[in-house]
Formats: structure tokens, C-alpha cells, sequence
């Protein structure tokens, strides 16, 4: 589990953490300065061209990572339709769309260890006050890597739970999600600790 880099080696993979972080830091911001509805649309065209360009079987792994955003898209295309803005809530669907998407292709291309130190060398200020960065690098990296793992295994989860019973609320999944999440969590607390992570004392 500690791996969730996508296996399949990508062009991206190539690239250095930091350059992609910093990339998507860049293209996210100038996300919310775009306000035309026609350059957006150019743009999810463009990042689903970058999937598709890795390969078919990458670009329908990152299409399922985002297949939990479809309520959000419903309720914010659904409120637009009313209030009969729709050009607005095209825009916004399309922003957040291409946000995830991006994000999410720097979490398959990047390996947790790379996420680490460039998180280690932007965090190095709070030294000054005294603060470990390690564990805080740490639980940021863990955090972001994770995300498409719980979304995948929510999917996995609700699918299993209507195959099961048909009419039941997704919010059934919360228990054993929960405790799935736990588990994992102490998987990796003791994989950390074994190799020298959190939870050990610094030699020397």
C-alpha cells in the first residue's frame, strides 16, 4: 500500500517532484484567473490528451479517480441550471475538473519518497523555530497519496454494497471505510518505523 504510484512508467515519471509540484501550483492558481467557457473546455481536452498520451490503461485509471466528483458536478450544474447561469456553472464544474485531474496525475507519477523531500526542503524555514519537519513532510505526502486510494476504495465499496442490497445509503460504508483506513494506517506506521521514520529516534 505504500506504493501508489501508477506501475505503468510515464513520460511524467521522468520529470523531478518539485517541478511538477511546482507546475501544478502554477496551472492551479491561473486556473481562476481563465473566465472564458471556450478555454476551459480547450484545457479538459488538453489534460485528458496528456492522460491518453500515457496510455489507455493509465488514462482510465485517472478517469476512475474522478468518477467520485460526478455529485459535486450534479449539485453545482443543477443550482446553475436554476438560477439560470449556466455559462458560470460550466465554468466552475470545468475548473474544478481540470484542478483534480492535474492533481491527481502528479500523485501517479510521483513516488511518496520524492514527495517527502521536496515537502522536507519547502518546510525547512520551521527549523528555525524549532519544529521537526520530517514527520510533518511525512503526514502531508502520506495525505495527498492516499486520497486516490480512498476514493478507489469507496467506489469499491459502494459497488459491493449495492451488489448486496440494492437500496441502501452509501453512508453504510462509512464503518468498514473507517476501519479499513485504520488498518492501513498501522500498516504504514510500522513499515515507517522499520525503516527509521516516524516513531524512531534520530542516531547521531
Amino acid at each position: 500500500m505504500l506504493n501508489l504510484t501508477s506501475p505503468q512508467k510515464t513520460n511524467f515519471h521522468k520529470i523531478s517532484a518539485s517541478q511538477k509540484l511546482l507546475a501544478l501550483c502554477v496551472l492551479s492558481t491561473a486556473l481562476f484567473q481563465v473566465g472564458s467557457l471556450f478555454i476551459l473546455s480547450g484545457l479538459i481536452f488538453t489534460v485528458m490528451a496528456l492522460y491518453l498520451a500515457q496510455g489507455w490503461s493509465f488514462a482510465r485509471f485517472g478517469a476512475r479517480m474522478l468518477w467520485p466528483l460526478w455529485p459535486f458536478v450534479a449539485i453545482i450544474a443543477l443550482y446553475h441550471g436554476v438560477t439560470n447561469d449556466i455559462e458560470t456553472g460550466g465554468e466552475i464544474i470545468l475548473r474544478m475538473l481540470i484542478a483534480v485531474a492535474l492533481a491527481n496525475l502528479v500523485t501517479m507519477t510521483t513516488t511518496l519518497n520524492d514527495m517527502i523531500d521536496v515537502l522536507m526542503r519547502l518546510l525547512r524555514p520551521l527549523n528555525w523555530f524549532g519544529v521537526s519537519t520530517k514527520p510533518v513532510a511525512i503526514t502531508i505526502a502520506l495525505f495527498i497519496r492516499f486520497i486516490p486510494t480512498l476514493i478507489d476504495r469507496s467506489i469499491t465499496m459502494l459497488a459491493a454494497l449495492r451488489a448486496r442490497s440494492a437500496g441502501k445509503s452509501g453512508w453504510r460504508i462509512i464503518v468498514p471505510l473507517t476501519l479499513s483506513v485504520l488498518n492501513d494506517a498501522e500498516h504504514v506506521a510500522n513499515a515507517l518505523r522499520a525503516r527509521g521514520g516516524v516513531g524512531t529516534k534520530d542516531k547521531g
